[in-house]
């Protein structure tokens, strides 16, 4: 069991759970819709490929403990609406915890996002993960930054992540 994750939680209309190899065709939307990747460099063009790395990192990060993504399910239908989660990673040469998120198209703009991620803050401040979090935002990418700033995350610096250009932001506990 990976300690970062959110299994069994759930937020005002949202349900936590692990990804599952069959919620990869209800995640390829995400990838079919250009919008949703146009912030980031380096990714595959073809949405399947690009949809089936995105799988192997989820469950690669599940095995080694290094947090993951959450699905995210809507209660009241049961449908998968997008993906957070607490992740292990180096920026800068510096090990942080990061607030991660993505919404399928189709739920955008519902203010999802930001429910999961405030729920993730709350459920890592509540455990001691850590003394702060980040979310590593590309710098052009204003509806995550947005996100970032309701969450009472502030901008931290700006720094080089896998070859794009992103701000830090981050929150402290307490």
């Amino acid at each position: 069991m990976s300690l970062y994750l959110l299994e069994n939680q759930t937020s005002e209309r949202l349900e936590f759970r692990r990804f599952l190899s069959s919620d990869f065709d209800d995640w390829m939307p995400f990838y079919q819709n250009p919008l949703s990747t146009k912030y980031w460099d380096g990714l595959p063009t073809d949405p399947s490929v690009a949809c089936k790395e995105q799988f192997v990192r989820v469950f690669e990060r599940y095995d080694l403990g290094l947090g993951g993504m959450n699905a995210l399910i809507l209660k009241e239908t049961n449908q998968l609406v997008g993906m957070c989660g607490l992740l292990v990673q180096n920026v800068d040469e510096v090990e942080e915890l990061e607030i991660g998120y993505s919404i399928l198209p189709e739920f955008w703009l519902q203010g999802f996002a930001f429910e999961a991620a405030q729920k993730c803050k709350d459920f890592a401040f509540e455990n001691n993960f850590a003394n702060s979090l980040i979310s590593i935002i590309h710098i052009d990418n204003i509806p995550s930054q947005k996100v970032a700033l309701k969450n009472s995350m502030h901008l931290d610096k700006t720094t080089t992540y896998k070859d794009n250009p992103v701000h830090i932001f981050r929150v402290n506990q307490g």
